[in-house]
């Protein structure tokens, strides 16, 4: 732990470089290419997914603001009293504002993400800004098993928004959730935003808008392996391609190659034949009824639902 200011510490769990290397040469080896998507948030990777969550056609992020900004009285009544708020997915921390304004009995935030960077840089913003809260900022990998550090204290209520659940494989979400609600008992909930099914332009624009601003990011992937990992990509060889495959319900990101060609990380090398992907980033679409039932299964109560007037994007409050 190390102390940055009066009310915030800081917990360094997440071994970059050993995860990033282990896991990309494994996905890269598979038969199917692919790296997940967390490995797209880098310093400038996060920089990048701000810019995208201003763009006109990517609609997650301003409905998902729009939701609440318009119903934050009715969840901060649904939620009650919260003593411990825990972000999955951190970022920049900008969606948090509002809670960290509304929920009065709060004592300590625990923002949780694996951009290092950008965890405690926002983390000492808010810090300043709400000096009666205790901020730990933990940066690790909350899809793996961490030890946080809480207190036994209050009620506890886990944060996920942006729709970052649709990234996770069906049988990753079910162990998600699970994983999430042994993390919290009785009484305590999870706060979630989730992405609905909705016209593929809608979506597929979204992905892939026109100033090639979400082709940056997933490009910028492979700068990262260069820079990081000694790896010889050429950007020139690859394309951003997104499109929504309809049968499994999730857009997919990936990144394409434009000829035949050998690239090296380290001592590995890999061939690749021109129009062979490596897939980045899926993004799951649900119905409200399909997440609802979702979450009982994996031990959680629907409590509340909040949409926008369009059904774009939901907030969920599920109870344990």
């Amino acid at each position: 732990m190390r102390l940055l200011e009066n009310n915030i510490q800081s917990y360094d769990f997440y071994i970059e470089k050993e995860n990033m290397s282990h896991q990309i040469l494994k996905g890269l080896k598979a038969p199917v290419k692919s790296i997940s998507s967390k490995f797209l948030y880098d310093r400038r990777g996060s920089e990048l997914f701000e810019m995208i969550t201003d763009l006109e056609e990517y609609y997650p992020t301003r409905t998902e603001k729009k939701i609440f900004t318009e119903s934050i009285e009715e969840i901060t009544k649904a939620v009650g009293d919260v003593h411990t708020l825990i972000e999955y997915g951190s970022g920049s921390s900008n969606k948090i504002k509002a809670l960290l304004h509304n929920f009065t009995s709060l004592k300590e935030y625990v923002p949780i993400d694996i951009s290092r960077e950008y965890l405690f840089q926002s983390s000492l913003e808010l810090a300043m800004q709400f000096p009666h809260i205790t901020i730990k900022a933990v940066c690790g990998d909350y899809t793996a098993p961490l030890t946080l550090p809480l207190e036994e204290e209050g009620k506890k209520v886990i944060f996920f928004p942006g729709s970052t659940i649709g990234n996770f494989e069906p049988i990753e979400v079910r162990n998600f959730l699970m994983k999430s609600s042994q993390l919290l008992k009785e009484g305590d909930g999870f706060l979630i935003g989730v992405d609905t099914k909705k016209d593929i332009l809608t979506l597929e624009a979204a992905y892939d808008d026109a100033k090639g601003i979400t082709a940056a990011f997933n490009l910028n992937l492979l700068k990262r392996m260069n820079h990081e990992l000694g790896a010889n990509f050429n950007e020139e060889h690859f394309e951003h391609l997104a499109y929504y495959n309809e049968e499994k319900g999730r857009i997919e990101m990936h990144l394409e190659s434009q000829c035949d060609q050998i690239v090296k990380i380290g001592e590995s090398e890999f061939t690749f034949h021109e129009g062979e992907t490596i897939h980045t980033e899926n993004s799951y679409k649900y119905s409200i009824d399909e997440f609802q039932m979702l979450a009982l299964e994996c031990g959680f109560r629907p409590s509340k639902v909040w949409t926008d007037d369009e059904g774009k994007f939901s907030v969920h409050y599920l109870e344990k």
